[in-house]
């Protein structure tokens, strides 16, 4: 499938796939939405101490940069798996501008080591985040009370309803710790009632820029 790097609302740039008319992002910015749905209602719930993070959808890196910076200002230490079973390529990251528009041109080498370091293998990024990217569908996802927090930010339902079902979600809901935390871009109802039916306690949160709401799922 065609990507062409487009720019968003915010100036930050991602991913587009002409042939659905979709993103790896919003349109209505790009940092923003990570920001918001990721670290603001997510990543925020926890400081000082060790956390482990599955995202759905690694993609362009974006929310492990994001998360890597804000690991910092939350004294957290970070232990990152990322799942994509299609990679970006290295020439696509090479022009996205999220070290410019971030203003973190002194990590630099942290965004690209990201993409760099192999697969399958946890790698040591910085002394507080480690980082393993797994190329695999989500349905193969096996993991068992492992995680603290989920992003889940795979394409939308209007694209890959298959990705959005009960089935993945007791996969999602297997895969985090008691008291562990999804948090998506997505609000839509049948996500809402999906997670419910697999055991999730579900918020409705005020959205990013462009989306009214998302939802944040917490395992009891």
């Amino acid at each position: 499938m065609e990507r062409k790097i487009i720019i968003t609302a915010d100036g930050s740039s991602t991913i587009h796939l002409p042939e659905w008319d979709e993103q790896y992002h919003s349109k209505n910015g790009a940092i923003q939405e990570a920001i918001h749905v990721f670290i603001k209602n997510g990543l925020s719930l926890f400081k000082d101490r060790k956390i482990s993070i599955l995202e759905i959808g690694f993609g362009t890196g974006l929310n492990s940069f994001i998360t890597f910076l804000e690991a910092q200002k939350l004294n957290l230490s970070v232990n990152y798996t990322g799942i994509e079973a299609y990679p970006v390529t290295i020439d696509e990251i090479k022009k996205l501008n999220y070290v410019t528009e971030l203003n973190m041109s002194k990590f630099a080498a942290i965004f690209n080591k990201m993409h760099q370091e192999n697969w399958e293998v946890s790698c040591k990024i910085s002394s507080n985040f480690s980082l393993t990217k797994r190329k695999q569908f989500f349905n193969e996802i096996s993991d068992v009370n492992t995680f603290d927090l989920i992003y889940f930010d795979a394409f939308g339902a209007r694209f890959q309803p298959e990705l959005w079902t009960e089935a993945i979600f007791k996969l999602m809901y297997t895969s985090l710790k008691n008291g562990g935390v999804l948090v998506t871009y997505s609000a839509k109802g049948s996500v809402r009632r999906a997670m419910q039916t697999v055991g999730f306690t579900v918020e409705r949160l005020p959205g990013p820029p462009g989306k009214r709401e998302m939802l944040r799922a917490t395992k009891k």
